[in-house]
């Protein structure tokens, strides 16, 4: 076990949420209940494979990871509720799968999506372009934004590529101010994922931690990079996990929350009830993280992040409705 990880900056920032919250109760029994049986299923090891073959060149691999990671939100209309998709390589892909699929349509064509040059001066119409599928890609202006704000500081500081800003961090998430997740969080300010809540700051941090978390995964099974605190990390609080979370009895809503999320009424960013949603998600995962491995004894701890992945891929393309906040953190 790792009894330290309620000590990181994100989950000792989501308690005091989880105890005022008035829209969003966990229910513990159920987080008990739940690891009873979770505990029995298979969670893999990391292994490096990747959805779609982007080579094995290490830096490559950290390029594509934190640029995906810059454009990774929002796949859901807000108007008509309707999941972005595209066809590729006879299937058709949904919600951040589809993001993928459209990525690797693009390099495959030649388009240098990873150079931090390319991305400083990206229109509109390029992304238009690359996202092609079957709705327009949601929020295309802010995805241009953030990836030219981004691409102007790879210029800038970095060579116009994420794999050297992350070979200058130390490989740790923190390490007195030069750890990846403390560096990434404030020299990218698209990453810093921040909500006020009674006065106090919750620090989320969904995609920075993602894309630490995708490094992880696809480069220590190829001894290439390996995040040294990883048990650190906590869930990426989505749009997603929280749906499973709902179907499961762990997240019980107010009747008037339950009713906007099913009726597809935005829940404003960094309201009280987005906030809460995205705060009792992480703890959530925490806890069930912690039951699960006591059930598991002598087995390897299991991390949040692959908690966090059983409930996402179970969920992520369901018909149950899950809540609409316009936002570029998730």
């Amino acid at each position: 076990m790792n009894p330290n990880h309620w000590d990181s900056l994100v989950l000792k920032s989501v308690q005091p949420v989880v105890k005022s919250s008035s829209l969003v109760h966990v229910n513990e029994e159920k987080i008990s209940a739940i690891a009873n049986w979770m505990a029995y299923e298979e969670f893999a090891e990391p292994d490096g494979a990747m959805l779609f073959d982007f080579g094995n060149d290490p830096d490559v691999l950290m390029d594509f990871t934190l640029t995906v990671n810059t454009m990774n939100f929002a796949f859901t209309d807000f108007k008509s509720g309707i999941k972005f998709e595209t066809d590729y390589m006879g299937k058709r892909w949904c919600d951040s799968e589809a993001m993928l699929a459209c990525i690797h349509r693009a390099i495959g064509a030649g388009i240098p999506f990873f150079s931090g040059e390319y991305l400083a001066k990206l229109t509109r119409q390029d992304l238009e372009s690359v996202f092609a599928g079957t709705i327009e890609m949601p929020m295309l202006d802010e995805r241009v934004k953030a990836f030219n704000e981004v691409g102007a500081v790879l210029v800038d500081k970095y060579q116009g590529r994420y794999s050297t800003f992350v070979r200058s961090c130390a490989p740790r998430l923190y390490g007195n101010g030069d750890g990846i997740l403390e560096r990434l969080t404030v020299e990218f300010p698209r990453f810093s994922d921040v909500s006020v809540y009674n006065g106090e700051n919750v620090y989320i941090y969904k995609l920075a931690q993602l894309g630490i978390w995708g490094m992880h995964l696809a480069l220590k099974p190829r001894n290439a990079w390996e995040l040294e605190d990883a048990h650190m990390l906590t869930a990426f609080a989505d749009y997603i996990v929280p749906v499973g979370l709902r179907v499961m009895g762990i997240f019980e809503y107010a009747p008037q929350l339950e009713e906007q999320i099913n009726s597809l009424q935005e829940v404003p960013r960094n309201s009280p009830a987005e906030i809460e949603i995205r705060a009792n998600s992480i703890y959530s995962i925490a806890r069930l993280t912690d039951e699960i491995n006591k059930r598991r004894p002598g087995m390897k701890p299991l991390l949040q992040p692959q908690v966090d992945f059983r409930f996402w891929k179970t969920y992520h393309a369901t018909h149950w409705p899950h809540h609409l906040t316009k936002t570029v953190m998730y």
